[in-house]
């Protein structure tokens, strides 16, 4: 059986979770084409921290790391098991690749990782745990975090970057319905095409190399997932395979990837 890809989900803002336009029905058509994994490992953007931690305990609680949304949004559970095991597996490679990780044991499940999962996995029944983003450390590091762990996609456990294609808050209320801000598109054929090319230095030089860049990402949180799901594709040659999940209010770009590899 051939072994999991590494996926790269944009996962849009929190109402993701009760209106899932094109994202829910991508993600759950993509979880039907793999094998069930034995366990996730995610990279959130909204768990940053200085050095690489991971999230050892065995409940993950659901985190509502959002405010002002719909009540029946903050009802909502993903009640996943976590995966201490495996966690400490992951430290360990992350300690090897000299990445100098910490295992963090009360993380929960930030909207990053639970929104995107109840579409790909809506019983909640696959072991979950995070590792978290250095923001100040840039693309090659998070590159480095998905490389040492890619062998686990061997193994069955599927690694996952959470994220944004394009993530710029600041138009929240500039693009109203059927209108698309200018820079997006640019942005995401970009991304597409060097992911296609296997071209990794452009992608870790994107701030000087993509155009409208800095109105994609006004800081990098979002993109540096891309990095750890690249990383875990387990080569330079990527595998990468777009699908396109549209643009949610105008200037959310809901792109998920999945890399192969050289298989």
């Amino acid at each position: 059986m051939r072994h999991l890809p590494s996926l790269y989900i944009s996962h849009g803002s929190p109402m993701t979770a009760l209106e899932p336009g094109q994202v829910g029905s991508r993600l759950a058509e993509l979880a039907a084409g793999l094998q069930r994994p034995r366990a996730i490992v995610m990279a959130s953007a909204h768990w940053l921290a200085r050095t690489p931690l991971v999230s050892s305990t065995a409940a993950p609680e659901t985190i509502h790391d959002f405010g002002g949304f719909p009540d029946a949004l903050y009802q909502l559970q993903y009640p996943a098991p976590g995966a201490p095991e495996l966690a400490q597996d992951v430290a360990e490679r992350l300690q090897a690749a000299g990445l100098k990780p910490a295992v963090d044991p009360n993380r929960g499940l930030d909207h990053g990782a639970w929104v995107p999962l109840r579409y790909l996995y809506p019983q909640a029944d696959i072991p979950v745990l995070q590792v978290s983003i250095q923001p100040m450390l840039g693309p090659a590091h998070q590159f480095a975090m998905g490389r040492a762990l890619a062998p686990l996609r061997e193994q069955g456990v599927l690694l996952i970057g959470s994220g944004s294609i394009t993530h710029n808050l600041h138009e929240w209320r500039n693009y109203p319905q059927g209108k698309e801000a200018p820079y997006v598109r640019p942005f995401i054929e970009w991304v597409e095409q060097k992911l296609g090319a296997d071209d990794i230095p452009a992608l870790f030089d994107y701030r000087q190399q993509a155009p409208f860049a800095a109105q994609a990402h006004p800081t990098d949180e979002h993109l540096l997932p891309l990095y750890f799901a690249m990383g875990a594709a387990g080569s330079d040659a990527l595998g990468a395979t777009r699908i396109d999940a549209g643009i949610d209010m105008g200037f959310l770009a809901m792109d998920i990837y999945r890399f192969d590899g050289a298989q």
